[in-house]
Formats: C-alpha cells, structure tokens, sequence
C-alpha cells in the first residue's frame, strides 16, 4: 500500500508537470529574428517552415539590403501573413547589423535566431526551447556535431575552420561549446536585448558567445540537424569571414569586462502557464 501511494504521487507529478508544460508551450510567444539577403530562391519556404511550427510565432524579417526581389517576397508574404513583422535596412549593412534590429524590437519571451535558406530545420524549435522552458538555461545553442540527426555532407576546410574557431573560442573563453558558429541560438529575451552588440557582420557568433559566457550565463547545447548549402545554392560566408572571427574572439575576450552575477535568478514560469506574460501583460492574440 505504501508502494501504491508513492506511485501515486509520483504519477500525479508527472502529468502535472507534463501539464504545466503544455499549458507554458501554448502561452508564450516566440520572437524568431532571420536576416534576409538576396534569398528569393528559398524565402517564402522557410517562412512556410517557421509559421508551422505549433507554436506562437512573432517573425521578424530585416531584410539587408536585398535586390533580387526579397523585399517584394516580403511585402507580400507579410500582407498574407500577420504574424510577420519585416524590418527594412536602408543599404547592405551585414547578418550582424539585421540581427541587433531585429533583436531590439522583439517581443517575446524567446528568441530564435533564423537564417532565411534552407539549412537548419524550424521544426526543430520546440528542441532549443526545451532548457529555456524549463528555467534550467539563459542560452541555447543548437549544435550540429552533437546530434545524430542528418547532416549534409560538404567542404572539409569549413569544417577544420569551425572546429579551430569553437576550440579557440573555448579556450579563451573557458567554456566547452561544440559549435560556436552555429546559426540556431535561443535566448531569454530580456538577456539579449541587455547586451550590447557592435558587430555588423558574420563577427556577430564570436561577439555574442564570448559576451554571453563574460556574463557567466547558463549555457546549454542540444543537437540539430544540418542542410548545408554550396555556393552555387548561395552560401555566403567567405575564408576572410574567418578572419574577422578569430579578431572578434582576441578583442572582446580582451575588451569585455567580466560580469559577476551575485546567484542565479530562474525565470517565473508560472505567468505563462497561466496565460500571464512575466512583464504581467496578457499573451498577445
């Protein structure tokens, strides 16, 4: 009998926190922030992806600059779609300049960052949030050498140049990342929105971890899969992008003071399993 009840009780844990994790999915709002440049081949099918996902979605698009008609895509696709938000630079100004805009106007209680081709899957989503949801992380990074999920075979070099990179940038940093150049990063809104970010271009992966781990935040990795693309299907980070990583590591690891976080305060979830936002504002419709 006591066996039976401790059974009990630990079944009514489960299906109260399986609930109160449905409920939680199902009230808070997600900013998902993708810079658009020159991507009308594969737009408007990763915009289909990203509103699929079961989930309440703010899109953001900040379109760089585009001149083979993205813009156009994206007036049109957000006429037809409410939940899209696009965001105009008046030139070419780099992934890292689209992504501190459309971070700064964020509105939910997460943010995924989204590259606007084919190679990462937003179905994959719910598996970022996953740390987020639960209070256990600050930050999420989506790794695509942890995963078993598939992986587009490609360019070996790119793949030595990730790994110098991500052991570089553990080493200074004294984290242990498997991909640091990994496009899918989740953050706590409120923590991305308090980092100052300079970066203009592709120096947006180094500036960021490097910030986040001198905040002594709560890291997480999970694995993703991987659809990489070739050049001639419009990848576009060069070997000077490279370059201008390994600077960006050397000068914030330098530059950026050291931020001491007196305890780690979790996140109220239970705002949003109750249909509160945690600023006490209702979800937005």
């Amino acid at each position: 009998m006591q066996w039976e009840g401790v059974l009990g009780r630990e079944q009514d844990f489960e299906l109260g926190f399986a609930l109160h994790s449905l409920l939680t999915v199902h009230t808070m709002r997600v900013s998902v922030v993708m810079p658009v440049y020159n991507e009308r081949a594969t737009l408007r099918q990763v915009v289909d992806r990203v509103l699929a996902v079961p989930l309440e979605i703010e899109l953001i698009c900040v379109d760089d600059g585009s001149t083979d008609g993205s813009r156009e895509i994206l007036a049109q696709l957000q006429a037809e779609r409410p939940q899209i938000r696009t965001l105009l630079q008046p030139k070419n100004m780099g992934k890292g300049a689209a992504l501190h805009r459309g971070i700064q106007d964020a509105t939910g209680d997460f943010v995924i960052i989204q590259d606007a081709d084919l190679e990462y899957d937003p179905a994959e989503y719910t598996v970022l949030l996953e740390p987020l949801i639960e209070g256990s992380a600050d930050v999420v990074y989506g790794s695509r050498f942890l995963s078993a999920r598939p992986h587009r075979v490609l360019y070996f070099w790119h793949s030595v140049g990730n790994w110098i990179l991500t052991l570089l940038s553990n080493a200074l940093t004294n984290i242990n990342l498997s991909d640091m150049e990994t496009c899918y990063k989740a953050f706590r809104r409120e923590i991305i929105q308090s980092i100052p970010l300079e970066e203009k271009r592709f120096g947006f992966e180094p500036e960021i971890t490097v910030k986040i781990a001198k905040r002594n935040l709560r890291i997480y990795e999970v694995g993703i899969s991987y659809w990489g693309r070739t050049y001639e299907e419009g990848k576009k980070i060069q070997w000077k992008d490279g370059v201008r990583a390994l600077w960006c590591l050397m000068k914030y690891c330098i530059t950026e003071p050291a931020v001491v976080r007196r305890g780690t305060a979790l996140p109220d979830v239970a705002p949003l399993a109750a249909g509160r936002r945690p600023d006490g504002l209702p979800p937005a419709d």
